[in-house]
């Protein structure tokens, strides 16, 4: 018998823990080797640990909601050697009762730790100094007190490991400790919520993780950039029409459904390539300029949760990449199958409020980014059309951009203009474009 260590793999370059969710294994069941053994959330995505070998899982190290660091075990998997499996004898007994006093010194461990909940704050804490809060026993108040040199003010490791060293010299009396909390309490304390009736025949529905995040992610977004909009019509005319003449042409040989989301996405780089200054972000007093060209798609969950994929250096794929790319996220997001990866390092993001009705939206900015694009609904509508010989009402395909950008850094012109471009591109399609 051989022991394999299971560790949590890397994630992604931004990626440095993630929180364990859900065992999918228990201790003494058979595990095949590529076999989920757990499921696990970061900041964007839910995921699953396969397991790298065959074998029996004898021991857990952590437990639902732990933080676990990238490279750290999370368990052990007993593998078949070739020598048969001993007898039961005194010394498994003793093997037994060694685990399960590991077991217990993990369980006591934990025990030791105050599980602190932070969900009553305004202030944005990351899951690694929430973490660290914990593991040094800090309460919320002296978390609240920490004055943050992160963006917005944020509480980095920097700050909170600077905290815990000076921990004890701020701790020499205890009046004083006791006087700082309370100040920093009165100095946090938000305004009491007006009360909310519940009745019978009301439902109470815990928010999910994801959508505590989500929640957070915008009201954070609404209150760090000062969100303006600007709206266009577009005639799709004829991306309409080529896509219905070329759909199953395309199908058949690429071995791709093509719909309109990746047409849409190609005019967005083109026109991100022409104004690159809406490729940016903010970080204090600078403006950092992106080089690559990532754009976000936002996906509804079929729980109702939102996650934003990412097609990374979407101005080097041309259409067929860019379906299979829109195609292959589109589908792994809906299936839960999405690695933390693949949710991060977007620049700019794209939403499609048409997909449920909406003609035009107002949509809040993905931060760290500065601006998003909506697309409304299709509509087949009467329009003048306006011809050398003169001008008829026709049937048109036509549709809403919605363009929402950060008034600190983009002004009315640039949102403008670049949604304007995007309609450009879109109604200059060539439509006799081979497949």
């Amino acid at each position: 018998m051989a022991k394999f260590e299971l560790k949590l793999p890397k994630m992604g370059e931004s990626v440095a823990e993630a929180t364990i969710t859900n065992w999918l294994k228990e201790v003494g069941e058979k595990i095949e080797e590529d076999e989920a053994v757990l499921e696990i959330a970061t900041d964007k995505v839910d995921s699953e640990v396969p397991s790298e070998v065959e074998g029996t899982l004898v021991e857990k190290l952590f437990g639902p909601d732990d933080v676990v660091k990238v490279g750290q075990t999370i368990a052990i998997i007993e593998t078949d050697g070739d020598a048969p499996a001993p007898a039961p004898s005194s010394n498994e007994n003793k093997e037994e009762a060694n685990t399960q006093q590991a077991e217990d010194m993990v369980n006591q461990a934990r025990e030791a730790v105050v599980s602190q909940d932070f969900s009553s704050s305004d202030r944005f804490y990351s899951p690694l100094v929430k973490n660290i809060a914990q593991e040094e026993n800090i309460g919320l108040n002296e978390l609240e007190s920490i004055q943050g040199t992160g963006k917005d003010g944020r509480v980095t490791k920097n700050d909170i490991l600077d905290f815990v060293a000076n921990r004890g010299k701020n701790q020499s009396s205890t009046q004083p400790v006791a006087a700082n909390n309370a100040s920093a309490e009165a100095k946090t304390q938000k305004p009491a919520a007006a009360p909310i009736s519940v009745n019978g025949d009301d439902e109470i529905i815990e928010m999910t993780r994801m959508g505590k995040m989500i929640s957070h992610h915008m009201v954070n977004s609404v209150q760090t950039s000062a969100h303006v909009q600007s709206f266009i019509e577009v005639d799709v005319t004829k991306i309409w029409n080529w896509r219905n003449k070329v759909k199953n042409e395309f199908q058949k040989k690429e071995g791709e459904k093509i719909t309109f989301t990746p047409i849409f996405m190609e005019a967005v780089a083109k026109a991100i390539k022409d104004f690159p200054m809406i490729n940016i972000s903010v970080d204090g007093d600078k403006i950092i300029k992106r080089k690559n060209i990532n754009l976000g798609m936002a996906a509804a969950l079929p729980n109702g949760d939102l996650i934003v994929p990412v097609i990374k250096n979407a101005d080097r794929l041309n259409l067929v990449g860019m379906s299979k790319a829109v195609n292959d996220l589109a589908g792994r997001a809906r299936g839960g199958k999405l690695k933390p990866d693949d949710t991060q390092g977007g620049t700019y993001t794209v939403t499609n409020v048409g997909t449920f009705g909406s003609i035009m939206g107002t949509p809040i900015i993905n931060q760290p980014q500065v601006a998003i694009l909506a697309l409304g609904a299709i509509r087949k509508v009467p329009a003048v059309v306006e011809t050398p010989d003169g001008d008829f009402i026709g049937i048109r395909y036509k549709m809403f951009l919605s363009h929402s950008y950060d008034h600190r850094v983009v002004n009315g012109a640039l949102g403008g203009q670049f949604v304007q471009r995007v309609a450009q591109y879109l109604e200059a399609f060539d439509d006799s474009r081979a497949v």
